[in-house]
């Protein structure tokens, strides 16, 4: 940790009444740093409540437009532009926008991993977390277009019974985390309990190599793991949130189904990025009002769900 750098970021959030939220993924010291660490439910609660004047996201770019469109009023930044997602670039509004001429009583489920013109065309934006609610919660006659994540998609089918349409995408990180991974790590670990993300590609082979397997949202990780019984975990997802599983439940061991699953996009973000940020403004997040309105009403919805 750059002992200078951080104090002057800290420095920095004081004078410009600012505060840091960073994802879960993120670089050990960014997480350090940030005012507020979670999954992408927790941030989003987060952003729509900040009385700071200006929110620094240290994410991904769907996550700095969530804030700007729950906080029309603030300044959002996101300190490198390019930190895109994988899994949100698979699908456009147009793909949604077909679906919905086709389906004219049909509902829009939108994970947050979607961009805002995306979120727009949604009826409800949902989380990792709070996805199976939020569909075991919907008409049960309406049919249902699930986008982007299709692994995630199958989760939640698997959970309510609930057959939908879904979009055929996934985030290239969580893709590559697949069976032969995890059979190799838990065979290493026999006594370990599976954690795993809903995103990761083995679905159910995942819950036949190990029915008891845990999965849930990284943010489920980190509770889950400071009150189990168990020393040793074994974690299905991208590596960065061993950081936060460690803090939170010194002492307990925790080791990632694969060392190389790293999403590129969340390493982006730095601290002397996050600095710039706060120096220059850099790089401010603005999104159409008319789409703003539109997706803020699928936010709101999901926000309110738990």
């Amino acid at each position: 940790m750059n002992t200078e750098l951080f104090e002057q970021i800290q420095d920095l959030k004081k004078k410009r009444n600012a505060i840091i939220l960073a994802h879960s993924y993120q670089r050990d010291e960014v997480q350090d740093v940030a005012d507020f660490v979670g999954d992408s439910l927790g941030l989003s609660r987060e952003a729509a409540k900040t009385d700071a004047e200006v929110i620094v996201f240290a994410g991904v770019h769907f996550m700095a437009e969530t804030a700007a469109i729950l906080n029309p009023e603030k300044t959002v930044l996101i300190p490198d532009l390019e930190a895109g997602c994988s899994l949100a670039d698979t699908i456009s509004a147009p793909d949604v926008q077909a679906w919905k001429d086709q389906n004219p009583d049909g509902i829009v489920v939108a994970y947050v991993n979607t961009t805002a013109d995306v979120k727009a065309l949604a009826d409800v934006c949902v989380t990792s977390a709070n996805a199976v609610s939020v569909v075991a919660g919907l008409d049960q006659d309406r049919p249902i277009f699930f986008v982007p994540d299709m692994f995630l998609g199958a989760h939640v089918e698997r959970e309510t019974g609930r057959k939908m349409n879904l979009w055929l995408g996934e985030c290239h990180v969580h893709a590559g985390i697949g069976e032969k991974e995890i059979n190799s790590r838990l065979s290493e670990h026999a006594n370990a309990e599976f954690l795993i993300h809903p995103e990761c590609s083995c679905g159910s082979a995942c819950l036949y190599l190990k029915p008891d397997a845990k999965i849930m949202s990284t943010e489920g990780m980190v509770r889950y793991s400071q009150t189990a019984d168990a020393d040793e975990f074994v974690v299905a997802t991208e590596v960065g949130i061993l950081h936060r599983l460690e803090r939170f439940s010194p002492g307990k061991r925790f080791f990632p189904v694969k060392e190389s699953a790293v999403c590129e996009y969340m390493k982006m973000i730095t601290l002397e990025k996050i600095l710039d940020a706060l120096v220059n403004d850099q790089f401010k997040i603005e999104v159409q009002p008319e789409i703003a309105e539109k997706a803020r009403r699928a936010l709101e919805s999901m926000i309110a769900v738990g």
